[in-house]
């Protein structure tokens, strides 16, 4: 899954895709480099972000979303608010991506039900100004489990089939970076949720970290497309159902990789 942020103010891109022409031909280019599915967003949701209007989301979205799946683009909307959702897949998406998990609208998952289409519900918390106060476990693992099961149980009982249901465990969201480390190690607990799993960690603050001396600044999100590719096969290895990712091309290779290993009767 390709990322096309349609915001000013991405911690991945800092806004180098917000003017429609260049988010189109941005999705455009991650399909080349080996998208099978793109995610078009137009709200922000990174720690301490401001949401947008309604109609500023939709202004942003729509034509994006029209465009790219007018061109046989596989395409999903990355929204909270069912009003974008109905918008975007009149305009041709094909999917629903929620991080709220339908909690931050009660119109989401009887929009999603009616429309008989597929939806990722993520781990959720709160919304992005204060989501990072809400960080607090006993067992993540187990925890983030139960939450999403939960959410699951909330989308069946709305009508939503379970065949068109895909769990996020919302990797940063209301989680600090030992939260992330603890998910990561233990993806095989989140296939027992009984749905497919998608993960994002792509060029995420904890990935920034990595390999850099204790107090010294963190890569910035441009340089941690190794350390998101590396993920990429981790979920791989777990028979994830799909990663999302800034960087496809990176991620593509790293998979073709293990790809060609398990070719050859390897089991990774």
């Amino acid at each position: 899954m390709g990322v096309v942020n349609v915001t000013p103010d991405s911690f991945s891109d800092g806004g180098q895709w917000f003017e429609p022409d260049a988010a189109i031909a941005h999705g455009r280019a991650l399909v080349a480099d080996g998208a099978d599915l793109l995610d078009v967003g137009g709200e922000s949701t990174r720690p301490g972000a401001a949401r947008p209007s309604l109609q500023e989301e939709l202004r942003r979205v729509v034509p994006v979303v029209a465009e790219l799946a007018g061109a046989g683009v596989p395409v999903s909307v990355d929204t909270m608010r069912s009003e974008v959702a109905a918008a975007a897949l009149d305009a041709g998406a094909a999917l629903v991506n929620d991080v709220s998990g339908g909690l931050a609208d009660p119109d989401m998952l009887p929009l999603v039900a009616a429309r008989q289409v597929p939806y990722v519900l993520m781990h959720w918390r709160g919304h992005s100004l204060d989501m990072q106060d809400r960080a607090a476990y006993g067992d993540v693992v187990a925890e983030v489990c139960r939450e999403l099961t939960a959410r699951r149980d909330a989308a069946l009982a709305a009508g939503i089939p379970a065949d068109k249901l895909v769990v996020d465990p919302g990797l940063g969201f209301a989680k600090l970076a030992e939260h992330n480390w603890a998910l990561l190690a233990h993806l095989g607990a989140l296939t027992e949720v009984g749905l497919p799993v998608l993960l994002g960690a792509s060029r995420k603050a904890f990935l920034g970290k990595v390999g850099r001396p204790d107090g010294a600044p963190p890569r910035p999100p441009a340089q941690r497309d190794h350390a998101t590719a590396a993920t990429s096969v981790i979920a791989a290895m777990a028979r994830l159902w799909a990663v999302r990712v800034h960087d496809v091309r990176s991620t593509r290779d790293a998979l073709d990789v293990l790809e060609a290993i398990r070719a050859q009767g390897g089991q990774p």
